[in-house]
């Protein structure tokens, strides 16, 4: 059975997700210093995670995976 996502992504936010056992959270957060802050923490702690990019209303962009350097 498919999902329906009952919500809109925001224009110009960036998204990641974190899998959480069965389930698959979607975060989002206005910049990406602050996506990429806590895309980085998850990773630190374990959590399997995706990064998806900022969404412009179509499509993904800016869609490189931030790394600690």
């Amino acid at each position: 059975m498919a999902v329906n996502k009952k919500w809109t992504l925001g224009v110009g936010k960036y998204y990641f997700n974190v899998n959480s056992g069965f389930q698959q959270i979607m975060i989002s957060r206005a910049t990406r210093e602050e996506a990429a802050h806590q895309y980085l923490n998850y990773k630190k702690v374990g959590k399997q995670c995706e990064w998806l990019g900022q969404w412009n209303g179509k499509k993904f962009e800016d869609d490189a995976a931030p790394s600690r350097d």
